[in-house]
This record gives structure tokens, C-alpha cells and sequence, in this order.
């Protein structure tokens, strides 16, 4: 049965490698209704503007969207916006909790992926970073891009 399963990204949160600092990544499971496994394999979801917060002693992802593949076939009180279990290790879910106390980061979620048949969130412990940094980190992308232009044209 060597290779059943194939690796797919359904979602990436692109955005989180802008505006963060990742300084640890961590792999996740996550609690979710039949119906929104099906549209998450469909590429119905968003990460974008997501983060993960605790609720006593779990986990939970908040502010992620997944869309309903069907209208007709989900519940009427259904939020797609919903807050979702984040499946994790005690001893992981301890880490995480006093790296975020001690050192004041956030919990960003990155890519939601396909691992061996079940639907794991990849999320990445986070420092902010500041509006000056990310211009220099624009500024240094676009010289790099005009340096490969330069090279290309020799």
C-alpha cells in the first residue's frame, strides 16, 4: 500500500510569511464536520486572516473559512467561520502555551494539507513584524528580482 496516499496542499496562508516573523512550526489535526472535509479536499478553504488561540487547556483555530461545497447539504446554522479543535500532543499543547506566554507571540495557522488520508494544519508560532521591516523586506525582494533581470539579459 506503499504510496496510496499523495501530499496535497488544499490551502497556504501566504499572507502569514509577510506580516510574521515564523519562528517554529508545529503539525496539527483538526476537528471537522464531514461535509467540510469534503470541501476542503474541493479547495474551498481560506487561511487568510486566521490565528489559533486557547480555550482553556485546547486549541482552537479561529477566524479560518471554509466554504460549504453544496448549499443544501450542511445545517442552516452553519458558520463558516466556526471555531475548530486543533489536535495536539499535551505535552505539545504545554510548549506551545508557554513559548506564547514567555516570549509574546502569535499563533498563526500556515497550510491546511493532506497527510496519509487525514486533514492536518501546519501552524507556526509567530512575532509580529513591523511596518518598516516589511518594506525592507519589498525593497530587498525587487533588488533581487532586478539583479536575476540584469543576469538574465547577459
Amino acid at each position: 500500500m506503499k504510496g496510496k496516499f499523495k501530499t496535497a496542499i488544499y490551502a497556504d496562508n501566504r499572507r502569514a510569511f509577510f506580516d510574521y516573523q515564523i519562528l517554529d512550526t508545529y503539525e496539527a489535526g483538526i476537528e471537522l464536520f464531514g461535509f467540510e472535509v469534503k470541501a476542503v479536499k474541493n479547495g474551498k478553504a481560506n487561511l487568510t486572516g486566521g490565528y489559533c488561540a486557547f480555550h482553556g487547556k485546547e486549541l482552537f483555530l479561529l477566524n479560518a473559512k471554509i466554504f460549504p461545497l453544496q448549499k443544501k447539504n450542511i445545517p442552516a446554522e452553519y458558520n463558516e467561520e466556526r471555531s475548530r479543535r486543533l489536535l495536539l500532543k499535551k505535552s505539545e499543547l504545554a510548549e506551545i502555551a508557554r513559548k506564547t506566554q514567555a516570549q509574546r507571540l502569535t499563533i498563526i495557522p500556515l497550510k491546511l494539507y493532506n497527510k496519509k488520508g487525514l486533514i492536518k494544519v501546519e501552524i507556526g508560532l509567530a512575532k509580529g513584524l513591523k511596518k518598516y521591516e516589511k518594506r525592507e523586506k519589498i525593497k530587498k525582494r525587487e533588488a533581487e528580482r532586478e539583479i536575476q533581470r540584469a543576469m538574465r539579459d547577459l
